[in-house]
């Protein structure tokens, strides 16, 4: 089947995300731990990933906990060490794709403001024909609301997208939509699965 449109997820795929490996070199594993047994922090980064706003979220949370309230502060005054490092191979390839002409967009769960703030610090996150953010969208993968409003903003037919998500989850979605679905397990694998679908070429691909 042809592929019209290639998908990438951000989170994991472009940029590193990994909240808990900032507080263990923080604050230490035992009280980053102690913390994410306490408090769901991740079902806070979920309100902000569905449109709720960064900053007053997070003083939500820091003022019902207060405890923790230093530690939860962190999500957003060290938002950007926890969104970090770029992926180099992933954007190669986005740009790679790119430069040959493939439609290439982003399906990620990432909130409003945080998501422009990302913007000003990996400029690759400009660079796509066109982003569905779910802060903007106010529904966060795998729900399937938010592959319908995708599947709404194309004119590609399904069948003809190929997505990359680090979440089995969000792929499983994606599949039972008719989505053509990579698991990303390192821009390697994603790679050499654009080389086989005959998107990039070896060199192209950084293989």
């Amino acid at each position: 089947m042809t592929i019209d449109v290639v998908i990438f997820d951000i989170g994991n795929v472009l940029i590193e995300w990994q909240p808990e490996r900032h507080y263990d070199a923080t604050i230490g594993e035992e009280r980053r731990k102690e913390m994410f047994a306490a408090i769901d922090l991740h079902a806070m980064n979920d309100k902000i990933d569905t449109g709720a706003p960064f900053r007053q979220t997070i003083e939500l949370a820091a003022e019902e906990n207060p405890a923790f309230r230093d530690e939860i502060l962190m999500w957003y005054f060290d938002w950007i060490k926890m969104a970090a490092p770029a992926i180099p191979h992933s954007v190669t390839l986005l740009r790679a794709l790119r430069a040959k002409g493939i439609r290439v967009i982003a399906l990620s769960n990432f909130g409003i403001e945080s998501f422009e703030y990302a913007e000003t610090k990996y400029p690759f996150l400009t660079e796509f024909d066109k982003t569905y953010v779910s802060g903007r969208m106010g529904c966060v993968k795998p729900h399937s609301l938010i592959y319908e409003m995708l599947e709404a903003g194309e004119t590609a037919q399904p069948d003809r997208f190929l997505f990359a998500d680090d979440r089995q989850d969000n792929i499983d979605m994606a599949a039972s939509r008719g989505w053509q679905t990579h698991l990303f397990e390192g821009p390697k694998g994603w790679a050499k699965r654009l080389v086989q679908e005959g998107l990039l070429t070896v060199d192209e691909a950084g293989l």
